[in-house]
């Protein structure tokens, strides 16, 4: 039945297009009013809206290739684009010419025949399974809403239209790019999993557009009374980016942007109904647009065999104009002819005919078909790759995913390693460690041993791990994800235990939050740091008042504002197992009496605030989120802290962390540093509840549950490297800006306050202090964060307010505006602190990093990461050892950066001259030499940006000089252009890794670009050619994997050539004799079917399971791949070899069965036969000798080969009568293969033919020590050495 829906379908279409019709997917008529740059939507019910999307594409997909009329002739297009086709295509019609013809035109006709069918075969099977599919999408049932029947109805997804109305319910999946207008949600939020877009697994969250009315008990939306005009971008596949404005019934204009937009694909989670109007459909959607198919990149091997092929068409014609000349000359000097000769065409006609005759017989010289046994090869490969154990991650359950099938043997000859730092050579599993606030330091000292022995207690249960600081060694835990069914939470990731532990924990799972696991959340807080809390906490007592007054006022207000930033400065989304939402209601525990709070405000002078005027707090209702909300206006402390009079300070220790809390929160973060900060706030009790569009619900120590006004949201981004929340404080009623960010961002942005002498002197000494901390917990190898604030005026605030939404509502240049509105904002900030997160190496790492620099590759780390933080992640991740000499390039001009480069060049060639001096000659050019020093060149983002533009040349000759890297405070661009600096300079194969959406450009544009599927989604995986789950697997997939690919790759391909050159110079040799008349001594079946069928499989069997070196040796001995790099396994010369040989044995194949027929009568097939058999014969056996290993699928597949070609050889001889017009091939392969003569001259033609090539694979394996003897011999002199100097 799906057979004939699909041909009533293609014939609907072709009746269509022939008709002068088009189907609703193939309409796309702009319409007239919208601009060029723009889409322009009425949206409303009545007349004047009717037609709104009828100039738009419609909804239905359409991703097949052909239709039922237009199948043959378009695939026979596409097929003809391929050059081989095409060649195979003009010796057919070549043979069809009467006086170049060589064979039967049927016989020539068969090869590509073959090809194009079952090419057509496979592209039609491909075709039909995508009809399948789109019609499973197409015919989908939505609820649309229908001005007729004043209600939604159920419609298929390929009716839906630009401007439609769509009603979608909880786990509905999205038809098309919608506008959202309506939620159930009563704050206005929508909840979306990107997984079927992005891979990403964390929900996302997504607003109704500003100015809408919020859902109201009892009320529905209502189309019919919704109008309204809107304005956004041209359909475009930026997954990230939508820009437009909507203008309301009133007149009034509303920004748009992407937090607004539900996109195809996406699902509905966590909201019961929601209501979106269509503002792309189709293949204008986002989604589709981004469906471009997998890139193409093309292998250096493959590049190297373009031009031996060229080296094949150059022998073809030098082979057939030998032909072509010998036959003129022979037919100027025959005389009185005993067989038919042509007298009437002159010697040259028939020359030049006798050219194109020799192309067609000698055809097979250009090995076309290679091509597709190297596809074929690379499936193979690709495979076992797949099905490596050793590549799987049992504890994510996920293995490799090979995404590029064309660039295996690329991962063979990799010279340069560039590397993300953060998810890549690190967990990205965050913990707290340690903080400072207002300049001093808390080492939170049993939080840092908790770290400890919890990783010690996993050190035997998980495997070895270690932490960035070089004196702390760890367990790295795995993490795995798992797919919750509840709608609270979809997908949480949590640290996998041992098994015991992950079968007593089974009830804990559904709440465990992503990128949650216990030592984040086990936080344990710095004494000190509570003691001062506890201040705050506490009542008047003498306790109280000694604590107070060793700690200021000013600090106070420090600590508070900084722990509330941590709750508050971020995305996480908040739900809880008995309450699926996003937001959670308040705590039962009512507010503390805001007499009391006044009182414990007013136990503190403020002394540096004392200009602003105190006044009684007031209760207020009036929040968008409805929740209780309490204002204090113009008063100079931020919020007060309270608790009972019973609450002291070890009350307080024993309260702080999440163990005692009432209620089991869940954090959905999008980062992992986000969760950890989060958690660390909760120790000290600053929990956040919930979260709403305009607010944020806070639990804080003594007060409650309060919430918090958010005004804005100014998001994370590469470019500021920050983000920014701006709130009113419900205390004091000022607008305040928290931002969080990098360190190097925010000490800049950090601005003494003007004021009293006394002020400027704390707050210097506040961000010197701070400076200090952070350039120890960079030594320490921790993430560092900033933290500061900035308290508005009313009216600093509308002025910057007013310029912020026209920069939300403009559709031109709108991120240049957002950019330049953040700036504006996100200046003179007061420094609170800073924090210390510690993220651990994954397991292996170093021992990975050591088999790679052994293996002769360069690593680079490009990382966003402070210099401290990345140097000392490098040297416990084994890239730097203690011997080597790191080069640091931190210029703040062009003059000096050259100056500076120019030095350190001088500084490496002079050491290097001091070093070889000392080295004994017998050690030079060895390639095991271990290299167990060098320099290692440390460079900042600010001074990459001026070698990038005038110094490339120079950094690229210095660093060349170097063992590694290390490019720190790099953006995503920086990283890019880097690898493309790197790929064309210095000419050398390529390869990134990482696991961010940073890190996706560098991915693309190296050679070979690997995803690591971490806790940063998958953006990176979807980029990549190859994506792992650790980084401890790239040693596997190229020094093992990789090595194997290049190596089988190369001996195929010359493999290949060797065959084919072999089999056609018999051909060749034989024109001497036959008056170079362009005749065969073989049955042309024969001629076709030798290289289609009888030696068309070994040469793939060889591809794919041959291994010239043991996995565990190539694992033990990581220079082995090294031989990658000189391109030993295909080198230049290696071509020629193989050149030649195959001359050699198609003399020794040719002329040994005709001295040993000369003077006999045979015929001329009875003279191939011993030809053809002996030909066959060494070809199957010189891959023998050629082959490292032989297992029972070689033995079978050569068995094969060979009896195939004599069984189709005895089966046509004794039933073929005329298949071979005009000579006859009945009884000729039985007569000759009853003879003892024909065994004989195939054995002495064998044993000669292949004696020189053994001989020589002896000689070579015993004068010239393999490379894995070397190593071996190499090892045992070292030790020796070693040894005598220990002694010594």
């Amino acid at each position: 039945m799906e057979v004939c829906h699909w041909i009533r379908q293609q014939c609907q279409r072709l009746f269509l297009r022939e008709s002068g019709q088009k189907s609703s997917e193939d309409s796309h008529i702009s319409p007239g009013k919208c601009p060029s740059t723009r889409r322009t939507i009425l949206v409303g019910e009545g007349p004047q809206y009717g037609d709104t999307g009828k100039g738009y594409k419609g909804n239905i997909i359409h991703t097949t290739k052909y239709s039922l009329l237009t199948f043959i002739p378009m695939n026979l297009f596409q097929q003809f684009k391929r050059v081989a086709n095409l060649y195979f295509l003009f010796l057919i019609l070549l043979n069809w010419v009467p006086v170049v013809e060589a064979f039967q035109k049927e016989i020539t006709m068969i090869p590509l025949l073959v090809v194009l069918t079952v090419i057509a075969v496979k592209d039609g099977l491909e075709d039909y399974r995508r009809y399948i599919f789109d019609k499973k999408i197409n015919n989908r049932v939505v609820q649309v809403y229908c001005s007729e029947q004043n209600d939604y109805i159920g419609i298929r997804w390929k009716d839906v239209q630009v401007g439609d109305f769509v009603h979608l319910s909880c786990n509905d999946i999205i038809p098309a790019d919608i506008l959202l207008l309506y939620s159930s949600d009563p704050h206005g939020t929508c909840f979306i999993e990107t997984a079927n877009l992005d891979g990403e697994t964390n929900l996302k969250q997504r607003q109704i557009v500003s100015g809408l009315p919020v859902q109201v008990e009892g009320r529905e939306f209502n189309p019919e009374s919704f109008h309204s005009r809107i304005e956004c971008d041209n359909p475009n596949n930026d997954l990230s980016t939508f820009r437009g404005f909507m203008e309301l019934s009133g007149g009034t204009h509303v920004g748009l942007d992407n937090n607004n937009l539900l996109l195809r694909s996406c699902t509905i989670r966590n909201t019961e109904t929601v209501v979106g109007v269509v503002v792309y459909a189709g293949h204008e959607t986002k989604s589709m647009m981004n469906n471009s198919g997998p890139k193409c990149k093309r292998s250096n091997l493959e590049k190297r065999l373009n031009i031996d092929i060229l080296w094949c068409v150059l022998l073809l014609i030098i082979m057939c104009l030998t032909t072509s000349i010998g036959h003129g000359l022979w037919l100027k000097q025959i005389k009185n002819a005993i067989f038919l000769v042509d007298e009437e065409t002159s010697p040259a006609l028939a020359g030049f005919y006798i050219f194109w005759t020799m192309i067609i017989v000698l055809q097979v010289l250009i090995p076309i078909s290679l091509y597709v046994s190297i596809e074929i090869v690379k499936l193979g490969q690709v495979y076992f790759i797949q099905n490596d154990l050793a590549l799987y991650n049992e504890r994510m359950d996920c293995r490799i995913q090979c995404r590029a099938l064309n660039i295996t043997e690329n991962l063979g000859q990799i010279q340069y390693l560039f590397s993300d730092k953060t998810g890549t050579l690190t967990e990205n599993n965050m913990v707290f460690r340690r903080c400072s606030i207002y300049g001093i330091e808390y080492p939170h000292v049993e939080n840092g041993l908790r770290l400890e022995m919890y990783m010690a207690e996993k050190n035997d249960a998980i495997g070895c791990s270690e932490t960035p600081k070089s004196a702390c060694r760890g367990k790295s835990l795995s993490c795995r994800s798992i797919n919750c069914n509840c709608s609270s939470v979809s997908v949480h990731t949590f640290l996998a235990e041992s098994d015991e532990e992950h079968q007593l924990s089974n009830d804990f799972l559904p709440m465990t939050s992503a990128f949650c696991n216990q030592m984040a959340k086990e936080v344990i807080p710095d004494p000190e740091l509570v003691k001062k809390l506890s201040c705050l906490c506490s009542p008047i007592t003498p306790s109280a008042n000694a604590i107070f007054e060793t700690t200021s006022s000013l600090e106070l207000t420090y600590i508070t504002d900084f722990f509330l930033a941590m709750a508050i400065c971020n995305s996480v989304l908040v739900s809880s197992p008995m309450q699926p939402q996003s937001v959670v209601t308040e705590a039962e525990a009512p507010l503390r009496s805001l007499d009391k709070i006044k009182l414990r405000f007013q136990r503190f002078s403020f002394p540096h605030f004392s200009a602003f005027p105190v006044h009684s707090p007031t209760q207020s209702r009036d929040g968008p989120s409805g929740f209780e909300t309490l204002t204090r206006k113009e008063t100079s402390s931020i919020f007060s802290i309270t608790s009972e009079a019973g609450d002291n300070e070890q009350d307080i220790r024993n309260k702080c962390g999440p163990e005692n809390d009432i209620d089991k929160l869940l954090y959905e973060a999008v980062s992992p540093d986000e969760a950890a900060l989060v958690h660390a706030a909760r120790a000290y009790r600053c929990t956040l509840r919930g979260r709403s569009p305009h607010s944020v619900l806070v639990d804080l120590p003594g007060i409650g549950t309060m919430s918090v006004q958010l005004l804005h949201v100014l998001p994370f981004d590469s470019n500021r490297k920050r983000m920014s929340v701006v709130v009113r404080q419900p205390l004091t009623g000022q607008v305040v800006v928290y931002t969080k960010g990098a360190d190097s961002v925010i000490m800049d942005l950090a601005k003494n306050p003007e004021g009293a002498e006394e002020t400027e002197e704390t707050y210097c000494h506040i961000k010197e202090q701070t400076q200090k901390h952070l350039d120890s917990y960079a030594r320490e190898g921790l993430r560092t964060l900033c933290f500061a604030k900035k308290v508005l005026g009313q009216e600093e605030y509308e002025v910057w307010r007013q310029k912020h939404l026209l920069a939300e509502r403009s559709i031109e240049n709108r991120e240049e505006l957002l950019l330049d509105s953040a700036e504006r904002l996100e200046s003179n900030l007061t420094l609170l602190g800073t924090t210390g997160i510690v993220d651990r190496l994954q397991e292996d790492v170093p021992s990975t990093i050591e088999s790679l620099q052994r293996a002769g590759i360069k690593i680079w780390v490009l990382t966003g990461d402070k210099q401290e933080t990345a140097v000392n992640v490098a040297y416990a991740c084994k890239l730097i050892s203690p011997a080597d000499q790191i080069l640091t390039v931190n210029c703040e001009s062009k003059d000096d950066c050259t100056a500076v480069l120019e030095d350190l060049k001088l500084e490496v060639q002079s050491s290097k001259e001091r070093k070889s001096e000392k080295i004994p000659a017998e050690d030079h050019g060895d390639i095991f030499s271990s290299g167990e020093d060098g320099f290692i060149l440390v460079i900042d983002g600010r001074t990459l940006d001026l070698v990038l533009l005038d110094h490339s040349s120079c950094f690229l000759e210095l660093s060349h000089s170097c063992k590694a890297v290390i490019c720190c405070r790099s953006t995503p661009l920086q990283k890019s252009r880097v690898v493309h600096l790197v790929r064309d300079q210095l000419k050398v194969l390529t390869l990134a890794v990482g696991d961010g959406a940073n890190d996706v450009s560098m991915i693309q544009v190296a050679d070979v670009g690997i995803g690591i599927s971490g806790q940063e989604g998958m953006q990176a995986v979807m980029a990549s050619d190859f994506a792992i789950s650790r980084f401890k697997h790239l040693s596997k997939l190229l020094l093992v994997h990789g090595h194997w690919c290049f190596s089988r790759l190369g001996n195929m391909m010359l493999y290949f050539i060797y065959k084919n050159v072999m089999f056609v110079n018999l051909l060749f040799w034989y024109q001497f004799f036959c008056g170079y008349s362009g005749a065969v001594m073989t049955n042309p079946w024969v001629l076709i079917f030798f290289n289609l069928f009888f030696t068309s499989v070994p040469p793939l069997i060889y591809g794919i399971l041959d291994k010239d070196i043991p996995a565990e040796k190539l694992m033990v001995v990581p220079e082995l791949y090294r031989a990658g790099h000189a391109s030993e396994t295909y080198a230049r010369f290696a071509f020629w070899v193989t050149v030649l040989d195959a001359f050699y044995q198609s003399l020794v194949c040719f002329f040994v069965p005709y001295f040993a027929y000369a003077g006999s009568d045979i015929g001329e097939l009875s003279f191939g036969s011993p030809i053809n058999a002996s030909a066959l014969i060494i070809i199957l056996l010189h891959q023998v000798i050629e082959s490292h290993n032989l297992t029972w699928i070689h033995i079978f597949v050569l068995v094969l080969s060979g009896g195939s070609y004599f069984g189709f050889v005895l089966v046509f001889s004794v039933s073929c009568l005329t298949c071979s017009p005009p000579t006859n091939p009945v009884g000729v392969e039985t007569s000759e293969m009853s003879q003892p003569l024909f065994y004989i001259v195939c054995m002495l033609t064998v044993v000669t033919a292949l004696m020189p090539r053994l001989l020589f694979r002896v000689l070579y394996n015993t004068m010239h020590l393999s490379a894995l003897m070397q190593t071996s011999y190499r090892g045992k002199v070292n030790s020796e050495k070693y040894c005598r100097r220990i002694q010594g």
